[in-house]
């Protein structure tokens, strides 16, 4: 399980005030020294991370968060650090020490709320104090599950990850397909795959193993070829495939070489759907014939990596956006787990597939964009609609689709 990227990890957060124990409940539950231990306040300063298994939930990812009442200037970027989890966490640990419950907790257990993200109560250093009847009567009645640890002692750590397999969302459980549900058993997908430079040496990228995985899952038939033999490919064929699937960048041609009556997207596409909402993507994505010369635009990046020379989410899709505009547009670029609060100086967000991700901070940067009023779309769909090749990209799905011909009126 140690080689599971993240973006397939349940993501639990572990939020609480300083020297609460939340480092002493991490490395109990992963039987590990992952977390430094000290009785000064504040040990933790960013966010710590420790992936493992937990049978039957499978891969997780702890995330061990600086203390949310940290003080002083470096105690506040601490505390935002420590709010960025809350954007990616599927499950979180509150926790509490000798059976105090006060705002700083309830704050936490509001946020969490507020996010429909499920929550435990962990009630540390038990062996101090015990909270009170009454308080677990109010927290069980508002299905947040409780449970008393001495973390030091290994006290309360297995009622802990019985709490965590009770407690794992649904969704997680059982996660969303990726392109599985759009292809019947036995059928053929044809999945494009260039080979340039930003490709890993001596391996495919993630969407492209992630998407091959999924369709073996679903028993249909892979068959995986470069743009330049796509259409070769096809001749060969006894019959159509039920799918092309391509590259963002290999749109164009892809979409020349593949006969019209045989559905076609991108991997890009396919994470969108599979990440976050699709349909607001396709609002965000006709949001573009709005955009005039001199508007902003913001490229933002799950992952961090090196731009070459003709970076698709640098150069290519910006060099796209402003051929299609037909004049300059102020184009910013943010990457990893930063993202602005001022959203409302932007006219369009499009983001990367989010391939490193999981869904629930995809949908939580979703939220924020229509809470600020802006449109967000994901580089597949954008690169589709200014090329002119938007419709033809979204059949494989009938919802989205429909909405986007609900907006052509």
């Amino acid at each position: 399980m140690q080689p599971t990227p993240k973006s397939l990890r349940l993501h639990i957060g572990l939020f609480g005030r300083r020297n609460v124990g939340k480092s002493s409940v991490l490395n109990a539950l992963t039987k590990q020294q992952v977390s430094i231990v000290s009785a000064i306040a504040g040990t933790t300063t960013d966010p710590v991370e420790k992936p493992m298994e937990i049978l039957p939930i499978g891969p997780v990812l702890f995330i061990d968060t600086a203390g949310i009442d940290d003080a002083g200037a470096l105690g506040e970027m601490r505390v935002q650090k420590t709010r960025q989890v809350f954007d990616r966490t599927d499950l979180g640990l509150i926790i509490a020490a000798s059976g105090c419950w006060g705002e700083f907790e309830e704050g936490i257990a509001r946020e969490l709320r507020e996010r429909k993200i499920p929550a435990i109560a962990v009630f540390n250093k038990g062996d101090i104090a015990k909270p009170q009847p009454e308080l677990l009567e109010t927290l069980k009645q508002a299905n947040m599950s409780c449970v008393e640890t001495v973390a030091t002692e290994g006290r309360g750590i297995l009622e802990l990850r019985e709490a965590l397999i009770t407690t794992a969302p649904d969704e997680f459980l059982n996660p969303p397909a990726i392109a599985a549900d759009l292809v019947p058993p036995g059928e053929m997908v044809v999945l494009v795959v260039p080979i340039d430079m930003e490709a890993p040496k001596g391996r495919l990228i993630l969407p492209q193993v992630q998407t091959i995985r999924d369709l073996l899952d679903g028993d249909a038939i892979c068959l995986v070829v470069k743009e330049r033999e796509l259409r070769d490919a096809l001749d060969r064929l006894r019959r159509p495939p039920a799918l092309v699937v391509t590259d963002s960048q290999a749109f164009l041609k892809v979409a020349g070489d593949t006969p019209p009556d045989v559905k076609l997207t991108s991997f890009s596409i396919l994470f969108a759907r599979q990440k976050g909402d699709l349909r607001q993507f396709v609002e965000g994505a006709m949001a573009i014939e709005r955009l005039r010369p001199g508007d902003r635009v913001l490229v933002a990046e799950a992952c961090s990596h090196h731009a070459i020379g003709d970076d698709i989410g640098r150069v290519k899709i910006p060099r796209w956006l402003r051929q299609f505009v037909g004049g300059p547009l102020e184009i910013g670029t943010m990457a990893g787990h930063d993202f602005p609060a001022d959203l409302d100086q932007y006219q369009l967000v499009v983001h990367c597939g989010a391939c490193m991700w999981n869904r629930r901070e995809m949908l939580t940067r979703m939220l924020r964009c229509r809470q600020a009023g802006v449109p967000i779309c994901n580089y597949g769909m954008t690169i589709a609609y200014t090329l002119g090749i938007f419709q033809r990209a979204l059949e494989p799905f009938p919802d989205a689709l429909e909405t986007y011909r609900q907006a052509l009126g």
